[in-house]
């Protein structure tokens, strides 16, 4: 079933439309949410969030948009709103909030390409949380999720100026925060 059948079945009151469109598309909005919040915990509570808020307002949902960038960016909304609600820190010390498929792939590798990749990623990470949680939503989104700027201005519901400033201001933060000694590399 594709996302509009399941749509128009939810507005019909079938439970069964929504059990579809969860199967197609929790993985990436959990994926999305953890992006942008940092904590495993909360990406899957803002993800079960949307898809409720979603239910309950299915009937307002204009079926002439795709459901993929609305979702999103609800799912992007409500992680920002939740990090503003609990005026989180993140840390991406904690082990426990690593993706499984990134400890794969790192064990999977030499002891060398391990280090050197544990390394980056704690730089990444690092420079991430430097970025303020609407910069960080569209470098999750641009580089993570590698949607286009039209599909970012939807997903976020913003002008693609907006998207395109707010990029900018994320590349300039993280080019000042390299320096120009891990630039030439």
């Amino acid at each position: 079933m594709d996302d509009l059948q399941a749509i128009r079945r939810l507005k019909n009151g079938d439970i069964g439309g929504l059990e579809s469109l969860i199967a197609g598309h929790q993985a990436r909005a959990v994926k999305t949410a953890y992006l942008v919040t940092r904590q495993e915990n909360l990406a899957e509570e803002v993800v079960q969030e949307s898809f409720v808020r979603f239910y309950e307002r299915v009937r307002y949902f204009d079926e002439t948009r795709p459901f993929e960038a609305y979702f999103l960016r609800s799912v992007v909304n409500c992680a920002l709103n939740s990090l503003e609600r609990e005026h989180t820190s993140l840390s991406f010390d904690d082990e426990r909030n690593l993706p499984a498929l990134q400890s794969l792939l790192e064990h999977a590798a030499p002891v060398e390409a391990q280090v050197e990749y544990a390394q980056q990623k704690a730089e990444v990470a690092r420079l991430l949380e430097s970025l303020s949680p609407r910069q960080r939503a569209v470098v999750v989104l641009r580089y993570y999720l590698e949607l286009s700027e039209k599909e970012m201005s939807t997903a976020l519901d913003v002008a693609p100026g907006t998207v395109k400033w707010l990029l900018n201001a994320a590349r300039r933060r993280l080019r000042a925060l390299l320096g120009p000694e891990r630039m030439a590399k």
